[in-house]
């Protein structure tokens, strides 16, 4: 299991992230052009740091489904408002994860592997969270087939420290397969994450509110 983990799961993972830049690449075009007349000039790719293995940080870069129109005072509208029905859509059938390919060809991710959070979490986790990190984020994993965006954030975490101790090749091809499944059935699928409503399961919103200086009732 270690020499796989550590070997020849980033061989597949370079191997098998290369040949889908090849294959999807007039496709990924298509979708890019798309969702840049319909972000009305925000661009098509959305791009923010995160923290991968060890807590390295890198840049992650998605399709971007939202627009950036602004009220009257220049704050950006909610994200109901902003997210167009192209973006919706790409949402819904999990397209706006592959330009993570690139992050996987390149060694910052992975295939399989627990979802890379913002790198606020780095100033939050407890030693078992940050067990996480002892391998490299992946597009989508042992977590995401197992509740996705309707699975609270600490048995999130359980799943991505099971992971971690159970991560072997047909592991990863079972999570592989129920991806695809899920994302044919577009089953717990939805338009955010979640993880907000779910932080005080942690007791990470004290922590939250300290590192962001939000008052009490905000």
């Amino acid at each position: 299991m270690k020499l796989y983990r550590d070997f020849f799961k980033r061989a597949i993972d370079m191997t098998a992230s290369g040949c889908a830049l090849l294959v999807l690449a007039v496709p990924l075009a298509a979708v890019t052009v798309w969702l840049h007349l319909a972000n009305k000039g925000a661009g098509a790719f959305f791009f923010q740091e995160r923290p991968g293995k060890d807590g390295k940080i890198f840049r992650v870069v998605k399709f971007k489904t939202m627009t950036d129109e602004r009220d009257a005072n220049g704050n950006l509208l909610p994200d109901s408002q902003r997210l167009t029905k192209v973006g919706r859509f790409v949402r819904s059938t999990s397209i706006d994860e592959l330009p993570q390919l690139w992050n996987v060809f390149k060694g910052d991710m992975s295939l399989i592997g627990p979802r890379p959070l913002t790198t606020v979490y780095l100033q939050l986790f407890n030693d078992f969270q940050r067990r996480r990190m002892e391998v490299r984020p992946g597009i989508t994993g042992w977590a995401q087939v197992h509740g996705r965006n309707h699975c609270k954030l600490s048995k999130k975490f359980e799943f991505d420290v099971w992971y971690v101790d159970n991560c072997s090749f047909f592991n990863d091809l079972n999570i592989i397969w129920l991806t695809v499944r899920n994302v044919i059935k577009r089953s717990d699928v939805g338009e955010g994450s979640g993880d907000m409503k779910d932080i005080d399961d942690l007791g990470f919103l004290p922590k939250i509110r300290e590192i962001l200086n939000l008052p009490d009732d905000e």
